[in-house]
């Protein structure tokens, strides 16, 4: 996609080399980046969850962190996207992004703060109400950071980032720990991501200076429009499918089933946080350079989905053999009940990975109607498939709904979507037929070794150890394909 602003300038073969460069040099920032947040996220939530909170504070966590993740989906009504995906230099366009963005934000908040009570209520946690209006300032926040976080994406500034969500990260986890300690229960939560943005807004801004400026140009706004609807409209569904499970089962069973959900879904994103946030940081970017190259686009989507499936793999099958022992040993014994649902969401987890990064190529090529329409029919398929999970199975039967509906349906489609833009079947085959032979491996080690060691600390060690160990030896001759 070409902005308004577009130089005419071609890229020559020499910036290849440059260009792969800076991938890998904010891949690797990007990586240690969520690696050390979401630890620090893991630790966090374990002191929550066995010190201050029950399930039923997660629960009404859970109703708020998912009506907020389905409106940043669209707050900023995708035109954000044109700072990364357009030629030219960014900063004639800036003014415009950030007035769209900032403004429908805004709105959106309004609408929210209106209707929270009603929507709580729907929800099956109408105690909600007061934590989603709280938790949906960062709807705001994160509207008006997108202008100086797309700088950063576009430069490849990972390296900034990091310092930007470890101030983040710092200032959010003191203030919820803080609270909950004085017993605001899910209300912790809320204030403490706003003060966390607050702070992501201000150090956003300071690591690229000069971006956060209003300005208004009509030619451009219906450019952007034009670019950024079709995406956010996306983007939205593509929430939509990850969250809508939290809304079935807050309506359709009890507050407690809601949070043991909760946890076995927070659980299962580690992998997805972790390893797809990280690639994603550059993914966007880094095919986008690719996009007018079908060959090249293809090697590097492949090496791409080569590696995140390679450090993916290994961590949904740890935590879906040891589900029962892991939740037991990190949570403690009252969350056990959260475990019965893990192993199906791990496999969820796995999909969710593959289905991201081939989201981000298809909208780097342009092909943003193939993604409305996945998204689409991802979303109207899975509802009645977890309505009827939760009505004969509980939370079980909810995540084997999503299982379902991923592998039968949605895997496929995706499939399609990237051989009609140039990558074929064959070539996303081939990049994971390695780390899933190697899952497959793994997963054996582990329930026979736990079947005879048992489930104490050093035999889950041992376990955990010896299957990766097994996964290793599997993948190592495909290693000249994740290479580069």
């Amino acid at each position: 996609m070409t902005g308004p602003a577009a130089d005419t300038e071609s890229t020559t073969p020499a910036a290849a080399p440059t260009l792969g460069r800076k991938v890998g040099s904010a891949a690797k920032w990007s990586l240690i980046n969520t690696v050390v947040m979401r630890l620090g996220n893991f630790a966090t939530g374990i002191v929550l969850a066995r010190f201050f909170l029950g399930p039923e504070a997660w629960g009404v966590y859970g109703i708020a962190q998912t009506v907020l993740l389905v409106l940043l989906s669209a707050n900023e009504l995708g035109v954000s996207l044109a700072i990364v995906r357009w030629e030219g230099d960014p900063r004639r366009f800036a003014p415009t992004v950030l007035t769209l963005s900032a403004a429908s934000s805004c709105l959106l908040y309004a609408v929210l703060f209106a209707v929270a009570p009603a929507v709580a209520g729907v929800l099956g946690s109408p105690e909600a109400s007061g934590v989603l209006r709280v938790m949906c300032l960062c709807v705001v926040l994160d509207g008006l950071s997108q202008v100086p976080a797309g700088f950063l994406t576009r430069e490849f500034a990972q390296g900034r980032r990091m310092a930007v969500d470890g101030l983040n990260f710092v200032l959010s986890t003191a203030v919820t720990l803080l609270l909950a300690i004085d017993g605001w229960g899910a209300m912790s939560f809320a204030w403490g991501s706003v003060v966390g943005n607050v702070a992501a807004l201000i150090g956003c801004c300071l690591a690229a200076p000069g971006t956060l400026r209003f300005g208004w140009d009509r030619e451009q706004a219906r450019a952007l429009l034009k670019f950024g609807l079709p995406l956010a409209g996306a983007s939205m569904l593509a929430l939509s499918v990850v969250n809508v499970d939290t809304m079935v089962v807050g309506s359709a069973l009890d507050p407690l089933a809601l949070g043991f959900y909760v946890l076995a879904f927070n659980i299962s994103g580690w992998p997805v946080r972790i390893i797809s946030e990280a690639a994603r940081r550059v993914s966007f970017a880094g095919f986008s350079r690719l996009a007018d190259s079908p060959q090249a686009l293809a090697a590097g989507f492949a090496r791409a989905l080569g590696v995140v499936m390679a450090g993916t793999v290994p961590i949904c099958v740890l935590l879906a053999a040891l589900a029962a022992p892991v939740v037991e040993l990190v949570y403690g014994e009252r969350w056990l009940p959260a475990a019965r649902a893990l192993p199906w969401l791990m496999a969820l987890g796995l999909v969710r990975i593959g289905c991201e990064l081939a989201y981000d190529c298809l909208v780097a090529i342009g092909r943003r109607s193939s993604l409305i329409g996945v998204q689409a029919l991802w979303l109207v398929i899975l509802i009645p498939a977890l309505v009827i999970g939760a009505r004969n199975g509980g939370i079980v039967g909810v995540a084997q709904g999503h299982v379902l509906v991923a592998g039968a349906v949605v895997v496929p489609v995706f499939l399609l979507a990237l051989h009609r833009g140039g990558i074929r079947v064959g070539t996303v085959a081939r990049a994971c037929a390695w780390p899933l032979l190697g899952g497959a491996v793994m997963a054996a080690v582990l329930l026979l070794l736990e079947r005879y060691l048992g489930d104490s600390v050093l035999a889950l060690l041992a376990t955990g150890a010896a299957g990766t160990l097994c996964y290793v030896l599997c993948v190592l001759p495909g290693r000249a394909l994740l290479k580069g």
